[in-house]
């Protein structure tokens, strides 16, 4: 390649690599300015992109507004709690797809991958009506429950375990090893990088999950923080978007704070499985 067409190449790779960038980081900045802002210079036109006088005290009253802390407990206790039961049905389930033969196996597997195209909105109803009879509204049980395994994560763990040479499967058979002791001390090894990839994945989406908690509570003993802040819009005086911002970056924190620790086990996962 010539070095006019080298240049020429790298300047657009360059220009879409910002582009990209600005994608995902200008919602960032915009929620972190916002937040720090008066009601007036939230709603300002031609918005304001910086702040000289930051108002940190929009964090104090998002805080104030809802029960902060009884949220953020029970945002706490439903995504470990998906966490913990995903990886009790996930795990078995994939390693099932991957190593077993068995009558219906490929039926069964292309049943869970079809569910994925069911979405919420339409199950919700008989949900709810289940565990109304069951005693299970405004429980945390009844959040957890809807999301305890999940197609996707069983499909991507299932293509890390059939990646797995069978050399290291029969090598561990030799050792007498059984199917237990293959799955932790073989499989979940070398699929390390693909299990954080999907844990991550589902903190974020019980973290940030609003419709089950709304629709399956009925008042704030359970409910998660993502229902409280939305609440924040319905404070006395209209909408206080600045208000709204904060109890945002108040939400989206934890997240980043994972993501950043998680994130080289996420480019191993996705490394692993492009090569392969």
């Amino acid at each position: 390649m010539k070095p006019t067409a080298k240049v020429v190449l790298w300047f657009f790779r360059l220009l879409f690599d910002i582009v990209i960038a600005a994608v995902f980081f200008v919602p960032f900045y915009w929620m972190l300015v916002t937040s720090i802002k008066t009601l007036g210079q939230a709603v300002r036109v031609p918005p304001m992109f910086w702040v000289s006088d930051p108002h940190w005290q929009n964090f104090k009253i998002a805080f104030q507004a809802i029960p902060f802390l009884a949220m953020l407990k029970s945002s706490l206790i439903v995504t470990l709690g998906t966490l913990a039961c995903q990886f009790l049905t996930v795990v078995p389930a994939a390693y099932a797809f991957a190593r077993f033969k068995f009558a219906g196996r490929d039926f069964l597997f292309g049943l869970a991958l079809a569910s994925m195209m069911i979405p919420a909105q339409l199950i919700f109803l008989p949900l709810f009506l289940m565990f109304s009879k069951m005693g299970l509204i405004n429980t945390y049980a009844s959040l957890i429950l809807p999301s305890a395994t999940s197609a996707f994560a069983i499909f991507m763990l299932r293509q890390t375990f059939k990646q797995v040479p069978n050399e290291l499967v029969e090598a561990a058979k030799l050792d007498k090893a059984g199917e237990l002791s293959i799955l932790f001390n073989v499989m979940l090894p070398i699929a390390k990088p693909t299990i954080v990839t999907l844990g991550l994945i589902t903190f974020i989406s019980s973290w940030n999950d609003y419709f089950w908690p709304f629709v399956l509570t009925t008042n704030n003993a359970v409910r998660t923080l993502p229902v409280g802040i939305a609440a924040l819009r319905l404070t006395e005086g209209g909408v206080k978007y600045h208000i709204m911002m904060a109890g945002n970056v108040l939400l989206v924190a934890p997240v980043l704070i994972v993501f950043f620790f998680a994130q080289k086990q996420i480019i191993k996962a996705f490394t692993y499985l492009g090569e392969k």
